[in-house]
């Protein structure tokens, strides 16, 4: 019986299931991002998690720790290239996070075996989806295209320059009408 046995075999011997876990863990180190099956992600997660977590401690202990870390990275990844990549690059971009460093997004089912598809890879990598490469957003919104705008600002110069030459005939007629008045005041009194 294998009651409370959460461990995904993934229908592999064990050494098979070591070896595969671990190459996986090596080009998700190295490529960031990687496609493969649901179940195979799954236990990806939990096999590389606890590797990051020994990386993200190590710029914080002193040498002698940091060396037992590394150790223990290369007996689980079994890639020296790997593990100098995940102590310099990876540690250095996910050090403030608390854990879950990965995120899996499904992609639907493959062609050949309609097998759940999924694909893996480390959160802070993502500028897409990563929360502090947003834009700031600005107050001011408007709806009106480049051209609308154009047009907009041709009309109101255009209405300046009418108004402009509407206002010193008003002025001009406003004497004339004075003039008339007192001419009228004039004849009337003579």
């Amino acid at each position: 019986m294998r009651h409370g046995k959460k461990f995904n075999h993934l229908g592999r011997t064990a050494s098979h299931r070591k070896a595969m876990l671990a190459n996986m863990a090596c080009s998700l180190i190295e490529h960031k991002r990687i496609n493969t099956t649901t179940a195979k992600a799954k236990a990806l997660k939990q096999f590389v998690e606890p590797i990051v977590t020994r990386a993200k401690q190590d710029n914080n202990q002193t040498t002698d720790g940091s060396r037992h870390n590394r150790r223990i990275a290369f007996s689980m990844l079994r890639n020296k290239h790997a593990v100098t990549e995940l102590f310099s690059t990876v540690a250095e971009k996910i050090g403030d996070r608390p854990g879950g460093y990965t995120r899996i997004i499904k992609l639907g089912n493959r062609l050949g075996d309609n097998a759940d598809m999924a694909m893996i890879e480390f959160v802070d990598f993502n500028s897409i989806y990563n929360a502090e490469e947003k834009k700031a957003k600005t107050t001011r919104r408007s709806r009106r295209s480049k051209a609308a705008a154009e047009k907009v600002e041709e009309v109101v110069e255009t209405h300046e320059e009418v108004v402009e030459v509407e206002e010193p005939q008003a002025e001009a007629e406003a004497p004339a009408a004075e003039e008339a008045e007192d001419s009228d005041e004039e004849s009337k009194t003579t």
